[in-house]
Parts: structure tokens; sequence; C-alpha cells
């Protein structure tokens, strides 16, 4: 494997900036003395114009609805990875993304990844969905009084819609689908959520709309029929999504499969391998690791790191081309957000500054993009290590504590 440099390689000893091509030549990684992390901690502040204070812990009277029986705090390990080059829907230019992980490799491995990306010019993102549900079961005596009771939702929809949405300022009910199975009607509550992850959100809502149409109809409902796929990876949530969806696109030049140790037919061969052995076992969709790269950002910037069971899904695809090959990752789950719950806390409020999304009515479409981009760089990296036969030498030599 290439030696994989630190953020301090990205810069001369002038100050000048480095271009990419030449950051992979820099030295390899490593530092682990204070002023290390003082050196990494200054690069970011010139480059960002953000400076990543410690002993950001909040208080305990700031915690309220984010955990109870608080008896105080487990530091983890953050780093960054960079550069991250995105041109996107909501996401656009150069990010240092935050990774809060004790799983040696991961920071260097995503770190590989986008520089690889950037050598190639960057990625292009494309936000395609954002749709967060709640799925009520309502229960009918018996299936005669289906079609009527479906009839109904449909004529009182603006009736129901006006109950979800008394209960939020920012979200709101796209539609409602119905689902009939047996004698429960599954009503699928659809919302756009904001700049929220949503979670509480649409509970909240559906359970207000649902207590309206029990008072006047008379039917009795379970607030949660399970058929969304809450934290639960479903075949469901691969095609239709939970969350936000994004499509991330990136072009891979001879020189940049040189750079990494690989070659179009030998990826081609791994892909073709590998799509065979995840069908063969079950698997929904396809990827290497997206679950390590969504738990790094969830946990740095403040987001319900449960929801990684259902947003480690994606389809991941290469294709030959003239010039190299063209790389393709559809996250159609991504169950983020800006506002509320952890993204509250100081250390995870800072990260969110840092990538510009605290701001701007798209904040949680801008942070989708970004982690979808930065999961595709660590695919990228774990690819061609497998690839090019690295995989146990960078585990070897980053992985352990000496």
């Amino acid at each position: 494997m290439a030696s994989l440099p630190d953020v301090e390689a990205l810069e001369k000893p002038n100050g000048e900036r480095l271009a990419p091509h030449e950051a992979v030549m820099g030295k390899p990684p490593g530092g682990y003395r204070a002023s290390d992390t003082e050196r990494r901690l200054r690069w970011l502040e010139r480059h960002t114009g953000r400076r990543l204070q410690e002993n950001v812990s909040p208080r305990p009277e700031e915690l309220r609805g984010i955990i109870e029986n608080h008896v105080g705090y487990v530091p983890i390990p953050q780093a960054i990875a960079a550069p991250l080059l995105i041109e996107g829907t909501h996401a656009n230019g150069e990010f240092a993304v935050p990774l809060c992980t004790v799983e040696g490799t991961l920071v260097l491995s995503m770190t590989r990844g986008m520089l690889a990306i950037a050598m190639a010019g960057g990625c292009r993102t494309v936000h395609v969905r954002q749709e967060l549900s709640r799925c009520p079961a309502f229960i009918l005596p018996d299936v005669a009084e289906m079609r009527s009771f479906m009839t109904w939702v449909d004529e009182n929809y603006e009736s129901i819609r006006a109950h979800a949405e008394s209960t939020t300022r920012h979200g709101r009910l796209l539609r409602i689908e119905k689902y009939p199975v047996q004698n429960w009607l599954v009503l699928d509550f659809v919302y756009d959520t904001g700049n929220a992850a949503g979670q509480n959100m649409v509970t909240i809502a559906t359970d207000t709309a649902c207590r309206a149409i029990s008072e006047q109809t008379g039917r009795r409902y379970f607030l949660e029929s399970g058929f969304n796929g809450d934290k639960k990876p479903t075949r469901r949530n691969l095609m239709s999504g939970r969350g936000h969806a994004v499509i991330v696109e990136f072009e891979l030049p001879e020189h940049v499969l040189s750079f990494l140790g690989i070659t179009r037919e030998s990826v081609l061969e791994f892909q073709d391998m590998a799509v065979t052995a995840a069908q063969a076992v079950g698997m929904l969709g396809n990827n290497l690791h997206l679950a390590n790269a969504l738990t790094a950002i969830y946990l740095a910037t403040g987001q319900d790191a449960a929801c990684v069971a259902e947003n480690s899904l994606a389809y991941s695809q290469a294709r030959t081309t003239p010039a190299g090959l063209t790389c393709r990752m559809t996250l159609p789950s991504l169950t983020v957000g800006t506002v509320g719950g952890g993204t509250r806390l100081p250390a995870q409020q800072r990260n969110l500054e840092l990538l510009g999304c605290v701001e701007g009515p798209f904040a949680a479409r801008k942070l989708a993009e970004i982690i979808a981009a930065a999961a595709a760089a660590i695919e990228l990296s774990l690819m061609a290590a497998i690839v090019a036969g690295d995989f146990r030498q960078a585990h070897q030599r980053y992985g352990r504590p000496s």
C-alpha cells in the first residue's frame, strides 16, 4: 500500500498548499506526541478557519433529552480525514471530515480514498430524496371494513395532515401510503423532516394524527407496526430509503489506479466475485464495510449511531471507460440531521460547524452528501487494498499499538 500522509503532508514548509498528487508522496502518517496533535490542529485552523477546542463537555443540565441517569463521559479519540472534494447538489468544495473511532487504519484508509478521488478531480454527489416515516397499524374487526376505512383515510387526508403538522414547526407530511394486511391497515406516514433527523418528530406527529383518526372512527391502533424498518436493515429501506438518499460518482483515470496499485481488469474481476458472493449469502445491496465510515462520522456529528443498522445499505459498482473506471455508490437510507438530539452537544456542534452544516434550510442534505462521499472514499480504499493484496499489511502496520 502506498504511504498515507497525515494532513500536514498536504502543506509545504513555506505554507503553500500541495496539490493532491504531491500530497500522496508525503511522509508516512504518524506522530503521537502532543506537538503532533497541535500541529494538525493548526493546519486545520489555517485551512478551514475553525479551531477545534478541547474540553468541551456540556454541563449536566444541558443533557436533558439526550441521556438519563448521567454519570460522566467516555472520551473517544477524534481525527480528521481530508481533502474531500465534492461537487454536489448541496455540498460543494473541499471538506475535512471529523471521525470518532477506536479502529486503527480507518482514518488513514478514508484519507487515502479521499486523496485518490481528489487526484481524479473530486466526486459528484446527487441528493435524491429526503423522507422519513412512521408506520402505525389500525385494527379492524373484520376484512369487510378494509375498503371503507381506506376510503375514509383518503377523504380526510387534509384533516389528518393538519393534526400531524400541528406538533412540529419544521416537519411536513408528504403523503400517507396504505398497506392492507389481513385485518390490519398499515398507514405509512411519510414526512420531510427539514434539518432534523426526525425520529422523535415523526413519532409525535403520527401519534397525534392517529389519536384523531381513532376518536373519529373508533378503531384502535399500534403506533409502530415495524413496517418502516426503523433501525433495521430491510429490503424496503434499500429500495425506498429512510431519511436521505444520495448517489456518489467519481472517475478513476489510469494514474489514480496506478497510485492505488490496481488495474481496471483486477477491479472488475474482484467486483464480479464480490457481487456474486453478496448474492450467495443474501446480503442487502453490496458494500465492503460501509458501517465503519458511518459510525465514525455519526459519533463525531451527534447522530443516532443505532441508525447505522438501516443506513449501512448501498449499491456500489465500477464500470470501465476508455480513460479508466467510473465508480458509483447509491446510499438510499441516511437518517441524519443537523438539529436536535446529539447535535446539540458542544463538540458535535463544533464538528458540524467545521463541515459548514449548521445554517441554511438544506444543512442536513449537505451533511448527507458529505457523509456519502466520505463513505465512498473508504470503500474505494478498502477495495483497492484487497485487490492489490495490501489489506493485511495495512492492518498489521497501522492497526496495532507498535
